[in-house]
């Protein structure tokens, strides 16, 4: 694609980073078969193609407006684009650059503002959070329809096993899931225990996902690196690996070193961090022996199961498949789930944000995870697995739980 930038835009790296990806892109349209958006609405400005041309305007001098504006906040950020582009776009760094000249320049309603702020002072603070979730709890009747269906029944935190392997790893505990699922990380450490490794609780609190996506990109880097610092004394202690039970959150720390590239203070910390980073399943995989070993008999009628692959997994950390065999080895019946690569519609803040999109998407997924009657769903995101559960009765669960319970 030829690009004219201007010269104010290429005086910054990410001018010259969005240049970069702006000539990659071939404009050939296989984005928008596998976007979400453009499925539901059929407008080429809710397609990749359509914002990679808006953001070329706007990064050339066009004016900035807020019908850009509302394209961009419509994009999920789900990058199925970028796992069907033949050109390797890297379209989910243009679209942040692209939103941050935006929202700099296009000034938002105060309700509007409001609204955003409030998520970042709340959805990141991992005290706040749990205080306003259980007075939620208990008010819900009274809570608008809406917001009523975001709030999950109480689960209780599950038994985590002390330290006592030589081989250690960090597993991060975020903002929202120790409130809303305390029993994941707990079901990751028996797992990871029953094959040698134990597992080190690092209470980190945000990773800086939920503000940089909102747009307030300085204090989501701010927030990284408090969590980079966490993480670093554990690294320095001996462990060997950091893990992440959601996948959101995972994919975030794995663009730490790209994010904080150009931070003298920062960069070197920020790459040990993302090279340290390894999924739960890629450890299982590896270490298929102890695994295999420490499973229960299959028991005499399998439980069906649909696995509903967050796009943060299958598109941000490109894992296919490899929970779905884990799964199976496990003794479960791994249903068949139609257009497997299209999002949930819950993308972080975006089924706050965008209700009726992400309503319509959510309808969709869950269509899709009930075609093979399963008896239970499984995911691997926290944000994936609350949206999905307040749209049916099927029981939905980590995978890790599901392993868990057939670990002997």
């Amino acid at each position: 694609m030829q690009t004219r930038l201007t010269e104010a835009v290429l005086a910054t790296p990410q001018g010259r980073e969005a240049e970069r990806i702006l000539r990659s892109c071939v404009h050939c349209g296989f984005c928008n078969a596998t976007c979400p958006t453009y499925q539901l609405l059929g407008d080429e400005l809710d397609g990749p193609r359509g914002r990679i041309y808006q953001i070329k305007e706007l990064l050339e001098g066009a004016p900035v407006t807020q019908e850009t504006q509302r394209h961009l906040d419509r994009c999920l950020t789900c990058r199925a684009c970028e796992s069907t582009c033949p050109s390797g776009v890297q379209y989910a760094r243009l679209a942040d650059i692209g939103r941050n000249i935006v929202e700099a320049q296009v000034p938002r309603p105060a309700a509007t503002r409001l609204w955003r702020w409030s998520l970042r002072q709340v959805l990141p603070k991992p005290r706040r959070f749990a205080a306003l979730l259980g007075l939620g709890r208990i008010f819900k009747p009274l809570l608008p329809r809406t917001l009523a269906a975001h709030l999950p029944a109480k689960r209780v935190a599950s038994p985590w096993p002390a330290a006592r392997h030589r081989r250690r790893v960090l597993v991060l505990q975020g903002c929202v899931q120790p409130a809303l699922a305390p029993d994941i990380d707990g079901a990751a450490a028996r797992v990871l225990d029953a094959i040698g490794i134990s597992a080190v609780p690092v209470a980190i609190g945000c990773c800086g996902a939920v503000s940089y996506h909102l747009n307030a990109q300085a204090e989501g880097l701010a927030t990284a690196k408090n969590a980079i610092d966490c993480i670093c004394v554990g690294l320095d202690a001996g462990a060997e690996a950091v893990v992440l039970s959601a996948s959101g959150c995972a994919s975030f720390v794995a663009e730490y070193a790209h994010l904080l590239r150009e931070d003298a203070a920062y960069a070197t910390k920020a790459a040990r961090v993302t090279a340290a980073l390894r999924d739960l399943s890629r450890i299982l995989v590896d270490e298929a022996s102890a695994f295999d070993a420490r499973l229960a008999a299959t028991p005499a009628k399998p439980t069906r199961v649909a696995f509903q692959s967050p796009c943060s997994l299958q598109h941000g950390l490109r894992i296919r498949g490899e929970v779905e065999a884990l799964l199976m080895r496990a003794g479960y019946v791994c249903t068949p789930v139609a257009d497997a690569h299209l999002c949930c519609g819950s993308a972080g803040t975006y089924s706050i944000l965008q209700p009726e999109l992400s309503g319509k998407l959510r309808a969709n997924k869950l269509a899709a995870l009930s075609g093979g009657q399963p008896e239970r769903i499984a995911t691997a995101n926290i944000g994936c697995m609350t949206h999905l559960a307040g749209g049916t009765a099927t029981p939905v669960d980590h995978w890790v739980q599901l392993i868990a319970e057939r670990i002997a």
